[in-house]
């Protein structure tokens, strides 16, 4: 149950493609240096730190979405976009923020894109005080992310998916992996089957105690069978399998993967296996790991995408993945762009970026 079955290999370049899990890289093969300006999506922004990236392949090409701000949990952090058209990538825009009066405002956080097969793209992220306290929101642009809907607040209890990307069931439905954090850590999933408008969910599958759970994944196997992975304070990776589609959810229970309590994500191939980047590490955000299994128990290593500690890229620990037509993967980071920040709770694991937001790059290296 989740164990790793090879040593992880050094270095690796900061892509993800079918040819690169089949052919895992080498010591020799690192990258060294920052990359090229031209994969920035903007060198200067109007915000002084950003996060939580996540990345949406529509027909008119990829929509790039995270918050920033001054600092995360600032009144003043909205959710941001950029497109990328083929040809490079827009500047920056908000598209979203906790403006409810004059005088009242609230932070924005964990932004989540997604397209559906049919009907607009969705952005949903939180809005409130603190974890503890947001609540759910929602926007949809038809246009492929031009422009957007006026914001609106999910039902009660309803977050939306809370890090990690929402999967398209057999049925139509849209399951949402989510978590909640006012009664210790836990998890849920919410369900909608007319995209947006009528919404259930399930108990949370964990106490809170036994298991501090949050941020699932959801992987899909043969015969409806679901499994969901995440991120927890106990040191390892949690995971839990569903089989009749994520309606119910057997017991949580710890893997043999590490986790150092920081975010972690995972999508099913095309071809049915199950890739995983996580932290292969109990402490820090470094290294940033790239797996494959193919029944979501073995993981075998296929490379490190960083694991420079104290470098530029250091705490490049939150990857977003979508599985592209041409069965790749590509990933979209939030770059560091200074030393640890040893004042933070977290001992510097947090990002810190002055004004230079976001590395995107297609399974080529460059804009879609």
């Amino acid at each position: 149950m989740g164990r790793l079955r090879l040593p992880l290999p050094l270095g690796g370049p900061w892509l993800v493609s079918s040819e690169v899990v089949r052919n895992p890289v080498r010591q020799e093969e690192r990258l060294g240096g920052r990359p090229d300006a031209s994969r920035w999506i903007r060198h200067a922004a109007s915000f002084a730190q950003c996060h939580a990236t996540t990345l949406a392949e529509t027909k008119a090409g990829l929509v790039a979405a995270w918050f920033g701000g001054t600092r995360e949990g600032n009144k003043d952090v909205g959710i941001w976009i950029a497109r990328c058209d083929g040809k490079g990538w827009s500047a920056p825009i908000e598209v979203a923020n906790g403006i409810e009066s004059p005088e009242k405002r609230h932070p924005c956080w964990n932004p989540v894109l997604f397209q559906p097969a049919t009907g607009p793209l969705l952005l949903f992220y939180k809005a409130g005080p603190s974890p503890s306290t947001w609540w759910g929101m929602l926007i949809t642009s038809g246009d492929a992310g031009k422009t957007w809907s006026a914001p609106r607040r999910l039902p009660e209890g309803v977050f939306g998916p809370i890090k990690n990307k929402p999967v398209s069931l057999a049925d139509g439905a849209l399951l949402c992996p989510t978590s909640s954090e006012h009664d210790g850590w836990r998890v849920h999933f919410e369900r909608t089957m007319d995209l947006r408008k009528t919404w259930t969910k399930t108990e949370a599958i964990n106490d809170g105690k036994t298991i501090s759970a949050i941020q699932p994944s959801v992987l899909f196997h043969p015969q409806n069978r679901l499994q969901a992975l995440g991120r927890s304070r106990q040191g390892k990776l949690w995971e839990a399998w569903s089989e009749d589609g994520g309606k119910t959810w057997g017991a949580m229970k710890l893997t043999s993967l590490p986790n150092p309590n920081s975010g972690a994500d995972a999508v099913t191939l095309k071809d049915g296996r199950h890739l995983l980047v996580y932290n292969h590490t109990a402490k820090g955000r470094s290294p940033l790991n790239v797996a494959l299994s193919p029944d979501g128990k073995e993981w075998q290593a296929a490379l490190v995408l960083e694991d420079r500690r104290l470098s530029w890229l250091r705490n490049a620990a939150s990857a977003m993945k979508c599985e592209r037509a041409d069965r790749c993967c590509a990933r979209i980071d939030v770059l560091c762009g200074g030393p640890p920040d040893n004042g933070r709770a977290d001992g510097g694991d947090s990002f810190r970026i002055p004004r230079r937001p976001h590395l995107a790059q297609s399974p080529r290296g460059r804009c879609a």
